[in-house]
């Protein structure tokens, strides 16, 4: 039986695929090449050769298909042999992070897959992720270097709520965070510290002065961002995810081609916004309903200037566009 063509979902995640994989991969390349620890050094080895294997598949599926194979990023976005920008420990957690990212891309992915093939596809991609999130999981926990969400006490009996000031999150006598509220209060914590650090680590090694002065104001972003966080958990004497700051090297040698480096940042801001979409649901007090309400404003004033600095630089390559049909009649 004749395959039906690829629907414009179908391309469009393959598109957003390949360009978040391949600049990922590079960054991942880096890792690999500075990377002292012979244990994380195999995961980041199984990382690149895994993507390595999905890019020609994506490939492929867009030869078949009859679109170009989109640019994204390679090598010449790479420069080895610099100065060490990020410790073990910090490429570890990135890792970590990044293969969460992309657990969730391949599982939205193949929800809007019909063809078998692209299924059969996303379902590798997904089990290739979890694979990778369970060694990343044992080896931080082995080298003590996994942050554990906030532990609650068992009690005896399910209770219902009784009172409408369960909502109540301003005026003091709201009650404490609900463990469904600490799902994506802790992840969102986690990855806005390593959106900060990341800013950091770029901003000292980037060579335009547009894009430093970019990456800097997203590391105040994300700082405002993670202490409005930590202090609702401080609040109510729960933990916060330590900062990775120090993870970061002094180098001011650039191991990544500002474009690269702009790019990662904007892709995590918008990631983001589905973490930051998923806590403002989930959240039944009105001082977290507010806090991701601002976070959300702030992103897409983010991702607003990256946007223009991205088209500025014609560093932004073009998703696959529906036909313009009034063009099209003109032709004719």
């Amino acid at each position: 039986m004749e395959k039906s063509a690829l629907t414009s979902s179908e391309i469009g995640s393959l598109w957003a695929e390949y360009i978040n994989g391949t600049a990922t991969n590079i960054i991942n390349k880096y890792m690999f090449s500075i990377i002292e620890d012979k244990a994380i050094k195999e995961l980041f080895n199984i990382a690149i050769k895994t993507f390595g294997q999905q890019k020609n598949e994506i490939g492929n599926f867009f030869v078949k298909e009859g679109f170009p194979v989109p640019i994204g990023f390679n090598e010449t976005d790479l420069y080895l042999g610099k100065q060490k920008l990020f410790s073990d420990a910090f490429c570890l957690n990135y890792l970590h992070i990044m293969t969460i990212h992309g657990t969730l891309g391949h599982n939205t992915a193949l929800c809007i897959s019909v063809r078998k093939d692209l299924r059969t596809f996303y379902d590798s991609c997904s089990t290739a992720g979890n694979k990778m999130y369970h060694k990343t999981i044992e080896l931080l926990l082995e080298k003590g270097l996994f942050q554990r969400d906030p532990l609650y006490y068992s009690y005896e009996h399910p209770t219902f709520i009784s009172s409408k000031d369960f909502s109540d999150g301003f005026l003091g006598k709201g009650r404490m965070l609900a463990a469904t509220e600490i799902v994506s209060l802790s992840l969102n914590l986690k990855k806005s510290i390593m959106a900060k650090t990341l800013s950091i680590a770029f901003s000292q090694v980037a060579e335009s002065k547009e894009v430093r002065k970019f990456l800097t104001e997203s590391e105040k972003t994300a700082d405002g961002q993670i202490k409005a966080l930590a202090k609702i958990l401080q609040a109510d004497n729960l933990p916060v995810p330590k900062s990775l700051e120090t993870e970061v090297t002094t180098s001011t040698d650039s191991p990544f081609s500002d474009k690269l480096m702009l790019f990662h940042m904007g892709f995590l801001f918008q990631a983001a916004q589905n973490y930051h979409g998923a806590g403002l649901a989930s959240a039944m007090r009105t001082d977290l309903v507010a806090t991701y309400e601002k976070t959300i404003l702030q992103n897409l004033l983010v991702t607003k200037n990256w946007f223009d600095l991205m088209v500025k630089n014609k560093w932004l390559e073009q998703p696959p566009l529906a036909p313009n049909r009034n063009e099209i009649a003109k032709k004719n």
